[in-house]
């Protein structure tokens, strides 16, 4: 998996509990300038469990004590955060070392006929 595409997912990650989970939809950007990616850095957490960065969409389920699952291919993927501020820190996972995203603005709307991506759980991927 690209360094893009697991901090794009990571940056998923920025919802945990109901309480914390409209503090973290927003948009986020990746902040570390030294990650090398030919992809977008710009990823959209939206409050209906559905996140896009780049033509990419995925679906996101938070967990207690600062963890967050991330469909990954139609696999869950869980991940550690913390977050301070307008900044989160994500790690574990398929991450080598944690990321960290900045929050630059709220989260827009998913794209005209881009339905929220299937919960692996229970729906079947689409092809």
């Amino acid at each position: 998996m690209s360094v893009l595409r697991t901090t794009s997912l990571i940056a998923l990650a920025v919802s945990a509990l109901a309480f914390q989970e409209t503090a973290l939809v927003g948009t986020w950007q990746l902040t570390d300038s030294k990650i090398k990616t030919n992809g977008p850095r710009e990823v959209i957490i939206r409050d209906d469990s559905s996140a896009s960065w780049g033509k990419e969409h995925s679906r996101w389920r938070p967990l207690k004590g600062n963890k967050i699952m991330i469909a990954v291919g139609g696999e869950w993927e869980t991940y550690n955060y913390k977050l301070k501020g307008n900044k989160i820190t994500m790690s574990g996972g398929d991450l080598t070392e944690p990321v960290t995203l900045t929050r630059v603005g709220p989260a827009t709307p998913r794209p005209s006929g881009v339905p929220v991506p299937p919960d692996p759980d229970t729906e079947p991927p689409t092809r």
